[in-house]
């Protein structure tokens, strides 16, 4: 387990246009624009200082896959993943990422094209260069 990595995958709550302020300004995932890393202080994604890390290296030695931040404000409640409670019953370090995407949970999601292409990028990227940078990684 000590070498184990997992990356949680799901979706991200896009900017939506009528909504705009509930993202913190410069941490709000824009549709077609890359698979977005997803933190939260609270704990509610799983993604730390140093599986986030893990995940930019990736995606820049890569070169081809766009990455994007995704921070909640503080004062808005947000839901969660399995990655949490992965992390905190394994000990496996976890960074939760996602496609972002308006309306989620309605009966009538919407994502863009692109970012599905984005989303295979990271995990053919994670399979051929995760192993190689952490093992470069002092500590």
């Amino acid at each position: 387990l000590r070498k184990s990595f997992l990356l949680s995958v799901d979706m991200a709550h896009a900017v939506h246009p009528n909504f705009a302020s509930k993202h913190e300004k410069g941490h709000g995932p824009k549709m077609n624009a890359g698979v977005v890393v997803k933190t939260n202080q609270n704990q509610r994604y799983a993604t730390n200082g140093i599986t986030g890390f893990l995940t930019r290296e990736i995606t820049r030695k890569a070169g081809t896959v766009p990455l994007q931040e995704f921070v909640v404000r503080n004062d808005c409640p947000c839901g969660t993943t399995i990655g949490p409670i992965i992390a905190s019953n394994t000990g496996i370090r976890t960074a939760d990422v996602g496609m972002p995407q308006l309306s989620m949970h309605s009966c009538r999601e919407v994502m863009g094209i692109a970012d599905l292409t984005n989303g295979l990028e990271l995990f053919k990227a994670f399979f051929q260069h995760f192993r190689e940078i952490d093992d470069n990684l002092e500590g």
